[in-house]
């Protein structure tokens, strides 16, 4: 069974590909979709510019270049929904309106956030350009994922790669479009996990990467053991993730590093902490007289000497506290449970503080002194629900919850608000908007919410507060207890948040909100020996501090509002994350979790705002500037009211008025197709003046180059072969089969794979029997395409073009030719040889040999003999072995093959002698200075009017020639005056020259193109006049005038002889025009 890719159209079709298109909008309807979608591989879908993303367990196969070629300047419903469409259109809305973008993912933990980021990062760095500085700063960028996920990712219960942090990545932009710069904020790191983590799950990545990754030598100086030694790892009872290669890890997060620009002392340092901090946590503490001592004091050494610190100090430290007053200071030795805590501060602070650092590394090597244009990329920790939730859980879901905020704010409250102020005709549809529950979280007063009810507590609290919890849950009570969406429990409180009821416990609240590091441990850090700890701990102690402290949810309030800022300060796209499963599984749907993820994210009301919306709307001067171009009215300058210069281009694309509406500041477009219009007609029209340019330069240069072509070619030749007189004064095309229009030849060569040559030859088999070739060669080597009828499947009798043979230029040994005419010759291969014919062997040849210089660096061994030895495919039993191939003198210019046995003798007759060369025109008969039209059909020159295809319209590709034609025979054929076809005109308006003053514009320069583009007719014909008495001749072969001083004609069209010349151009005068053509296309009669 044939397979075919994902995105050809043989595919099947999977539900709906944007929801807004389902028959019934239900909760319903929208699951079986996306079960169905998801269960045939396809994980995207759309709801209008929304992206649903269902995370699939699994590599999928559709993130390769191909599709980075595929979405890339192709408009969204162009190609099946993909998180690269998103992309595009991002870069692209970026560049076209001058504003910055922004993409917010959202979901629970699990749901594939980080993975999708990390395809939006990828896709703009691959489609942006730049040179190495940009480069460089790209380097970072992607890097920036796997060091950032070492120390701040973990496994979860609920994901095996959850981040703990939130981040947003900013990469900024030149105005050109090229990545020169960025920016990371991090939000909340989850330092808890540090010290302990709940069962089957693990600690930050890091710690695991460096245990089986380290060298022999770094495990020695870092002390390193098995992760069971160390209690900070061994609480949870897990070590491994299925699928996670720990120590390949490792290597990258060190590449990483050194990408970023920290340098080899600096992570010496930073592993040296992370170290260090796990030879912390084994620290114990047994009571002794009511006071806390270390257990075993030979476990202070290691980690004070990976922390620089004197093994005393830390132990005084860890086991005591001091006091200041205001005129004295105390000593206060800690019991076992205080000492614990202390130990748990100093890991938690160290880590949370290298985490920072490592984000500011990254910010400091691509951070630019100005914001030009930029993307934005939020990256957060997903809602998640655990068996016990506690502090960090709680702010984790109070992010997760003015997030919905702004998608709710943006894409159902804001835009229903903006279609009443512009006066669009609109009914309203109702939603759940969560603002009372971000109310009930961040509330300053009346009522105060939770987290200033937290701060009050916490303010009040001095040592330890044994009761602190228990009072801050009295005060919740007393302050939000009646709130619709608050309950008590016995060990904490219930918030019934968008995403569901979550129980909070209580325990260590207070504590975790504080987030104080005690003086003490801030002096012991910057007594360490090593710079680089010192510099983590940078605080001034000696000034006295004055006010609050802030505290942790302070700042999770204050990072969340920012955030909020500079998100609706940007254009935002939206991607909702679904976590199909928690099997982590691949193609297992569980419904009610699916369903339950439907609802909550509001994908049926955002389906119906959607549907009764409009895509599109852009304020008049704006849609003005963008669209102007495609009127002469409105181009370069509109003179009227704006409101009316948008009517008047929505009208000139003939958009139905069902399609928009005016507002009073802005256009409404309904419908993204609409939209595709416009823009498609933009394109044109900037591709029309292109193609004005561009034609141009192509004439220059390509006169020049296939002058030159024509010149080197006879070289190869010269003195060791004779030469065809139909032939050498040939113009070269290159591509003789049409590749741009024929799609079945192309799906052979990548999307960009330039063409070289391309033509239809004769291949020899083993028993000199001749099967047709198409033979293709491009920079990535020589292609022989042949056809074969499909056995089996839908396509069964079909015949079908099959790749045959690529050969590599490297295995090219050397080429072969006869001294004689013919147009015969061999291709030395490694495994086996092959014998071709084709009319333009020498053009094969001059482009062969370039090729393989270029690729081998080494020069072609091209020999010439009439004796001629290549060596058969080995097939099955007898084969293989060597076949000759013999010329001799004979008569006439067409070859005649008579096969013996293993030998293939070739006769035919003398041709041009061996010192040939082309002839030039001279100055005075070439009046346009001998211009060659390089996209025209002069590959029919010399050829007799045989056509192999339907005549398609050609194109202007330097190296391609429009359509298939065949190729000029070895001599005339009479018999083929029977077999002419009419004339197709010359489509090229090169062939007009110098008549182009005769035609009458239309609509200026791009009216004129598009005329000559779709229908060239021949000027018309003048007069006729009376027949001159004198020579006569008739065309042996079909010819198409190159230049505006030739004449065209077809074969066996007989016309007047007006002057001879030894250069071989000959003056005719057919059709009441007189021009050149070459002479040994004619008879004299």
């Amino acid at each position: 069974m044939a397979k075919y890719h994902w995105q050809s159209q043989n595919v099947k079709q999977s539900g709906v590909d944007d929801m807004v298109l389902l028959s019934k909008i239900t909760e319903d309807a929208v699951v079986e979709n996306l079960k169905k979608r998801y269960m045939d591989d396809y994980i995207f879908t759309y709801i209008g510019s929304v992206l649903i993303s269902v995370n699939p367990f699994k590599q999928m196969p559709y993130f390769t270049d191909r599709e980075i070629e595929l979405y890339q300047g192709a408009a969204q419903y162009e190609n099946p929904p993909h998180i690269y469409a998103l992309s595009d259109n991002m870069y692209r809305n970026m560049m076209i309106d001058a504003e910055n973008q922004c993409v917010i993912i959202s979901g629970e933990s699990g749901a594939g956030k980080t993975v999708a980021a990390k395809y939006i990062m990828g896709y703009i760095s691959k489609v942006s350009g730049g040179g190495s500085k940009v480069q460089h700063v790209k380097d970072i960028i992607l890097q920036s994922n796997p060091l950032l996920e070492a120390f701040g990712n973990a496994k979860t219960v609920r994901n095996n790669n959850s981040s703990r942090f939130g981040k947003y990545f900013e990469i900024q932009f030149s105005r050109g479009g090229e990545p020169d710069g960025g920016k990371i904020s991090n939000f909340l790191l989850e330092k808890s996990r540090v010290v302990s983590q709940n069962e089957n799950e693990r600690n930050f990545h890091i710690y695991y990467q460096m245990i089986e990754g380290a060298n022999a030598q770094q495990k020695e100086g870092l002390g390193l053991m098995t992760p069971d030694y160390y209690y900070y790892l061994n609480q949870s009872g897990t070590y491994k993730v299925d699928g996670t290669n720990d120590s390949k890890d490792f290597q990258e997060t060190m590449e990483a590093m050194q990408v970023i620009g920290i340098s080899g002392d600096d992570q010496t340092q930073v592993l040296q902490i992370v170290a260090g901090i796990l030879h912390l946590g084994n620290i114990s503490f047994i009571e002794a007289g009511n006071y806390g001592q270390v257990e075993s004091p030979d476990l202070l050494a290691f980690p004070a000497y990976l922390l620089g610190v004197d093994p005393n100090r830390l132990q005084d430290k860890l086991t005591s506290r001091q006091w200041s007053g205001k005129n004295e200071s105390i000593n206060v030795t800690l019991n076992t449970e205080q000492a614990t805590y202390t130990r748990d501060a100093l890991a938690k602070a160290l880590y949370a503080r290298l985490f920072d650092y490592l984000v500011e590394a990254i910010n400091k090597a691509i951070q630019k002194p100005h914001e030009e244009f930029s993307i934005g990329v939020l990256d957060i920790y997903g809602f998640e629900i655990f068996k016990k939730n506690g502090f960090e859980q709680f702010c984790i879901n109070f992010v997760n919850e003015k997030l919905q905020q702004i998608f709710i704010e943006l894409t159902l409250k804001a835009e229903q608000e903006e279609y009443v102020q512009e006066g669009i005709k609109w009914t309203p549809i109702d939603y759940f908007n969560n603002k009372i529950v971000c109310d009930l979280i961040e509330n300053k007063l009346n009522p105060p919410g939770i987290m200033s009810v937290l701060d009050d507590v916490c303010a009040t609290l001095h040592a330890k507060g044994e009761g602190a919890d228990g009072t801050l849950l009295q005060k919740l009570q007393a302050a939000v207890g009646t709130h619709e969406h608050f309950n008590n429990w016995n060990s904490g409180f219930v918030i019934h948040h968008y995403a569901g009821k979550v129980s909070y416990d209580i325990n260590g609240f207070c504590e975790r909100n504080r987030d104080v590091l005690f003086p003490d441990l801030i002096e012991l850090m910057q007594s360490s020996e090593y710079n680089f700890i010192c510099s983590l701990f940078p605080e001034n102690l000696n000034n006295e501090k004055k006010g609050r402290p802030t505290t942790a949810s302070s700042k999770i309030k204050k990072q969340a509002n920012d955030l909020v800022n500079t998100l609706m300060k940007c254009t935002p796209h939206y991607i909702r994350c679904l976590k199909p499963n928690e099997t982590k599984r691949p193609k297992d749907w569980e419904e009610s979790r699916a369903r339950h993820q439907v609802e909550y994210l509001g994908l049926r009301e955002n389906i119906r705002v959607r549907r009764a919306g409009y895509a599109y709307r852009r304020v008049f001067n704006k849609f003005m500037m963008r669209y102007a171009i495609l009127t002469a009215e409105t181009w370069p300058c509109w003179r009227g009211p704006e409101q009316q210069g948008v009517l008047h281009l929505l009208r000139s694309v003939n958009m139905d008025n069902d399609q928009y509406q005016m507002g009073r500041t802005k256009v409404f477009v309904k419908n993204p197709e609409s939209l595709f219009l416009l823009e498609e007609m933009r394109e044109r029209k900037f591709d029309t003046f292109a193609r004005i340019i561009q034609k141009s330069w192509r004439r220059y240069i390509a006169r020049k180059k296939y002058e030159q072509m024509r010149e080197e070619a006879s070289d190869i030749l010269y003195n060791s072969k004779e030469r065809r007189k139909n032939s050498i004064n040939r113009n070269f095309v290159g591509d003789y089969l049409g590749l741009e229009t024929r799609p079945e030849l192309r799906q052979f060569l990548t999307k960009r794979e330039r063409v070289d040559f391309a033509d239809c030859v004769n291949k020899y088999d083993r028993r000199f029997k001749s099967i047709k070739r198409d033979l293709i060669m491009t920079p990535k080597g020589i292609y022989l395409i042949g056809r074969e009828k499909v056995k089996k499947g839908p396509e069964k009798g079909q015949i079908k073009e099959v790749l045959k043979r690529k050969l590599e230029f490297g295995s090219i040994s050397g080429v072969s030719l006869s001294t004689r005419q013919d147009d015969f010759f061999i291709l030395h291969e490694v495994q086996y040889d092959s014998l071709l014919e084709s009319n333009f062997k020498t053009e094969f040849l001059s482009l062969l040999l370039k090729r393989y210089e270029e690729v081998t660096k080494r020069k072609l061994t091209i020999s010439f003999a009439d004796r001629l030895e290549f060596r058969v495919k080995k097939e099955g039993w007898g084969g293989g072995g060597s076949r000759v191939v013999v010329f001799q003198r004979g008569q006439g210019d067409l070859a005649q093959l008579k096969p013996a046995g293993k030998t293939l003798t070739i006769t035919v007759g003398d041709g041009l002698p061996k010192s040939s060369k082309p002839t030039k025109k001279s100055a005075q008969q070439s009046r346009s200075g001998g211009r060659i039209n390089v996209a025209s059909r002069a590959h029919q020159n010399g050829a007799a009017k045989v056509s192999r295809a339907p005549y398609n319209p050609p194109s202007d590709i330097t190296y391609s020639s429009p359509h298939k034609q065949g190729r000029p025979p070895s001599t005339a054929l009479p018999k083929m005056g029977s077999q002419r076809v009419p004339r197709v005109p010359a489509h090229n308006q090169y062939n007009q020259g110098d008549m182009d003053f005769l035609n009458v514009p239309d609509q200026g320069m791009s009216g004129k193109q598009r005329k000559r583009s779709i229908s060239q007719r021949p000027p018309p014909a003048p007069k006729p006049q009376p027949r001159p008495q004198g020579p006569r001749c008739r065309a042996i072969y079909q010819y198409v005038g190159q230049d505006t001083d030739e004449i065209s004609f077809e074969v066996s069209e007989v016309f007047d002889l007006v002057k001879e010349d030894p250069s071989g151009w000959w003056t005719g005068r057919i059709r009441g025009r007189e021009g050149l053509f070459p002479g040994n296309y004619v008879e004299k009669i």
